[in-house]
């Protein structure tokens, strides 16, 4: 996790921030899996996701925008409606350890630099690279079999305002389409254990995180001016 954290600081120092506008600060909420295990609803917060974001706001519109978050996923075949589902009762957990690059887009101008209260929807997109736990079940049984890691595409959308003179509070939810088919121990890379997959072959897993941000905005005020 250190590695990760020093090449988001080097991300973040390699802008200038005399320049234009920056935010830090912190994502603090829930996460859930979709996959071959469990529920199948698309935005249900259960395990705690946690992590920190920078943006580096381009103009009033649009912003450049790294994170990293660490969650837990877990699903139960037992809280399924599905009746195949109960009665085969597999289980599993496991966590996501994410860094996230893209561009964050506001709907409606939304200056930082202004005092007077703002409000705006927004979406970011970009590319995501994660880790997780290689899993493999047998006999019903979760086992670990070593790291792993896979890309996923981050689809978020979200509201934000400026509550307080230099913060922003916002709320959002970012679903990951993965490639992975394993964040649930249904399709171990190892074909050792080929016999044990299960589920959809062809359907690499979702998770989703679902929260709160709060950010510290800071540098000198932009002209928004093209190069």
């Amino acid at each position: 996790m250190s590695r990760v954290l020093v090449v988001l600081f080097l991300i973040i120092a390699s802008f200038n921030a005399e320049a234009q506008i920056n935010e830090v600060g912190i994502f603090v909420g829930g996460s859930n899996y979709i996959g071959d295990v469990g529920p199948t609803d698309y935005i249900a917060p259960k395990d705690l996701a946690l992590g920190f974001l920078y943006k580096y706001n381009r103009s009033p519109r649009h912003s450049y925008r790294a994170s990293f978050t660490y969650a837990k996923i877990s699903a139960n075949d037992a809280d399924s409606d599905m009746s195949a589902r109960k009665q085969r009762g597999y289980s599993f957990d496991n966590t996501v350890k994410e860094l996230s690059l893209g561009l964050e887009f506001n709907f409606f101008d939304f200056n930082l630099h202004e005092t007077d209260f703002q409000l705006t929807p927004y979406v970011y997109g970009g590319l995501s690279y994660f880790w997780y736990d290689e899993q493999y079940i047998n006999n019903g049984r979760t086992y670990d079999n070593g790291n792993s890691s896979a890309l996923a595409i981050p689809m978020t959308v979200g509201i934000k305002t400026n509550v307080l003179p230099n913060f922003v509070i916002g709320f959002e939810v970012g679903a990951r389409y993965t490639f992975s088919d394993n964040l649930d121990g249904s399709y171990p890379e190892d074909d050792t254990y080929q016999n044990l997959r299960f589920g959809n072959l062809e359907s690499d897993d979702w998770y989703v995180f679902t929260g709160f941000t709060l950010t510290y905005t800071f540098g000198e005020k932009p002209c928004y001016c093209p190069n």
